[in-house]
């Protein structure tokens, strides 16, 4: 384990946020128990994850959905590598959820036997890559960025928390028979929240009645969810210090296409270059404007 970085700790090739890390849990990953009836969300960072805690905390729990119920989707749907909370996974009720951005080399082998499920949600890298410069620069766990051009390279080396983010979303796709998993594309669920909502519930084997659906897509509107402190751990982050500013929400804009408001023309052919060349043959269809289809 190579833990010389400030921010980063490189775990078996892959780069973990140092200050957030569990690193107990992370050595012995291999062996954490999995039960039938867990549920993962797994995301590259800045794809999608924090609105996805919301989304299935909903589905999952009525005191969430009909605001009876004050607690954090933090910690309904806890990151599994992370230490901030120290949860006890082994003594949580079932059925357990959580929320991790490990690759699926890193997985439990108990997600392999296929019974327990992912929801893996991906996004267009160029919006992941905007998203993930604003939010670095807001948070002091995260090595801030003079410009875009800084954070663009380091997220092309990887050198970022979640590594590569081509290797990420390719690992679980390629290896995607080995779990049973579903694949959410952020845009998508943008576009048409409530067939998503449906989709995921599906999935999860979890019916709705209309009226609980229709509280589901309620409460995860972005709009809503920047003004629920229990979905947008702005009161958390800030309590905390763990902002360089009072000023900026966890939640930016949550927008299609914002990317191109930062990247030049010479960043975006540069970075168009490298996906082609990485990304050809990669089945996953991406959207990267929102009046694309």
């Amino acid at each position: 384990m190579d833990n010389t970085d400030t921010y980063l700790l490189n775990f078996k090739g892959y780069y973990f946020q140092h200050s957030l890390l569990d690193v107990d849990l992370i050595e012995h990953l291999d062996d954490f128990e999995i039960r039938d009836d867990d549920v993962f969300i797994i995301t590259y960072p800045k794809s999608g994850t924090i609105w996805t805690q919301q989304i299935l905390s909903l589905i999952y729990f009525e005191g969430h959905r009909n605001r009876s119920e004050l607690v954090n989707t933090c910690d309904r749907v806890p990151f599994l590598e992370h230490s901030a909370h120290k949860v006890d996974h082994v003594n949580r009720p079932s059925p357990r959820l959580f929320t991790s951005h490990i690759p699926y080399y890193l997985a439990p082998k108990g997600l392999k036997n296929q019974k327990a499920k992912i929801v893996y949600i991906y996004r267009n890298p160029k919006d992941v890559l905007t998203s993930y410069f604003h939010f670095s620069n807001w948070l002091v766990t995260f090595e801030p960025s003079d410009n875009i051009e800084h954070f663009m390279k380091r997220f092309l080396d990887g050198k970022v928390m979640g590594s590569l983010w081509f290797d990420h979303i390719r690992g679980w796709y390629e290896h995607r028979h080995d779990f049973n998993i579903l694949f959410m594309m952020y845009e998508e669920m943008k576009k048409d929240l409530r067939s998503s909502v449906l989709k995921i519930s599906s999935f999860l084997e979890k019916e709705l009645s209309e009226e609980d659906l229709d509280a589901v897509v309620n409460q995860a509107t972005f709009q809503n969810m920047k003004l629920d402190p229990q979905a947008n751990y702005d009161c958390i982050l800030k309590s905390e210090n763990w902002t360089r500013t009072e000023e900026g929400y966890f939640l930016r804009k949550g927008t299609i296409g914002d990317w191109k408001h930062h990247l030049t023309v010479e960043q975006n052919e540069r970075f168009d270059r490298i996906f082609q060349m990485k990304m050809k043959d990669f089945p996953l269809k991406f959207i990267w404007d929102i009046n694309e289809e």
